[in-house]
């Protein structure tokens, strides 16, 4: 695999050749160089302090390497000394730096650097190339762009996909995700549950394979299949539930009771269109108040919940993420409003949705929600890259049926998926 330490120490050392050199004019006067840019997994990586390069090797900020990597850092004034730990394939690889000293200690074992970690504006700056190796991270460099691209390493992340109705085509692919979101039930204009509909039901056996036994591949596979209700409020079926007490009532207890009775092990709310004007406080205590309730119900029963939200930087705030985090088990991120299928999504304005997620939510509930009616192979590996960044709970994919082997190959290379 090309995340391989050997194979990445190869690509660093390329980079130490390639930054040696400091070009001049014929006048040997010093050409004006352009900021260095460190780009991780497609996206600018921000530092406290500008990288610069020393004796031929990039020097960077290492606490900001460390967090984009989720590495583990322990510093210690006594010696002087950093120690940077993280598992990887099932055991833990560990680094340990000092201070003005070219000597490492790698896994126990002695390296040379070519420029010792020094102290520069309160940071501690270590080599981008020889640090980001030990890591299973790939590097490069660009010397016409001033830009070193580092593309993190295979890891376990969790993962979901999205099953609808147009997804049976794929359902082979169930077993590779973590858990599974079943659109098969959604709310109608009436405001109430309903198994029947054009884009969201309860699906057909097709001779041996039935909606059951498709749920049972997850479970099998050790994945957590959740029954997912779908509504929109296009024609205020939404608001209508939101406004009956009674109707909530009927709702919460049927999707509970189909979801136990069914075998799956939570449940997945997509409740989108409230908030894109009206009363927004109103609207947003009403949904929470809904959620409330659902959650009370799903955990006496021993079920999961788990929200499909609007970004906070879309047009719909009809969702208060701070409050709804305190009932839901789990919150994907739909950070897919911005292209409307048009093309891959801007990463500057998912970027920004997973901040302002973060602001609110502990990132171990949060799920970046990726849309493949969006995205491409080469695309995806972008956004999975943000939420390896930020350390979020993993990433769901919107759906099976739109993946393809390129796509799945391109995951693949990103995050563990089940064999």
């Amino acid at each position: 695999m090309i995340f391989r330490i050997k194979s990445t120490l190869l690509a660093a050392s390329s980079v130490l050749i390639l930054l040696s050199g400091v070009p001049t004019n014929a006048s040997s006067a010093p050409i004006e160089r352009q900021p260095i840019r460190i780009m991780l997994d497609g996206f600018p990586l921000p530092f406290s302090a500008p990288p610069f390069i020393l004796h031929g090797t990039t020097m960077v900020p290492f606490r900001a390497i460390a967090e984009a990597l989720n590495i583990q850092v322990e510093w210690s004034d006594k010696t002087q000394s950093l120690t940077a730990t993280k598992s990887m394939d099932g055991t833990v690889a560990e680094v340990i730096l000092h201070k003005n000293d070219r000597k490492a200690v790698v896994n126990d074992q002695q390296k040379l650097l070519n420029a010792a970690p020094i102290a520069k504006g309160g940071s501690i700056f270590v080599p981008l190339s020889f640090f980001s190796a030990q890591f299973g991270a790939a590097v490069n460099w660009d010397g016409g762009t001033q830009t070193v691209s580092i593309i993190s390493p295979i890891e376990p992340v969790y993962t979901e996909a999205f099953y609808a109705i147009s997804s049976f085509k794929e359902a082979d692919l169930v077993p590779k995700f973590d858990s599974v979101s079943f659109g098969w039930t959604r709310i109608d204009a009436a405001g109430s549950l309903t198994l029947k509909g054009k884009d969201f039901f309860w699906p057909e056996a097709a001779g041996s394979v039935t909606p059951e036994s498709i749920v049972q591949q997850s479970v099998d596979a050790g994945g957590k299949p959740n029954l997912m209700a779908v509504a929109m409020d296009g024609s205020g079926e939404l608001t209508k539930l939101l406004q009956d007490e009674a109707l909530q009532t009927s709702v919460i207890e049927q999707l509970v009771s189909l979801a136990s009775d069914t075998h799956f092990t939570g449940i997945t709310l997509d409740f989108e269109g409230l908030g894109l004007s009206g009363d927004l406080p109103a609207i947003q205590q009403s949904y929470t108040d809904f959620v409330q309730r659902l959650a009370q119900s799903a955990h006496s029963a021993h079920l999961n919940l788990t929200l499909a939200l609007h970004p906070l930087n879309s047009s719909y705030k009809g969702y208060d993420y701070k409050k709804l985090a305190a009932y839901a088990d789990e919150i994907i991120i739909m950070a897919y409003e911005y292209s409307y299928e048009k093309g891959p999504e801007p990463l500057d304005r998912v970027n920004e949705a997973i901040q302002l997620a973060r602001k609110a939510v502990p990132k171990t509930k949060l799920v970046l929600g990726i849309s493949m009616g969006s995205e491409t192979a080469e695309s995806v590996s972008g956004k999975i890259g943000l939420a390896k960044r930020y350390g979020l709970k993993g990433v769901a994919f919107w759906r099976l049926g739109l993946l393809g082997d390129d796509t799945m190959t391109a995951i693949g290379k990103t995050v563990a998926l089940h064999q």
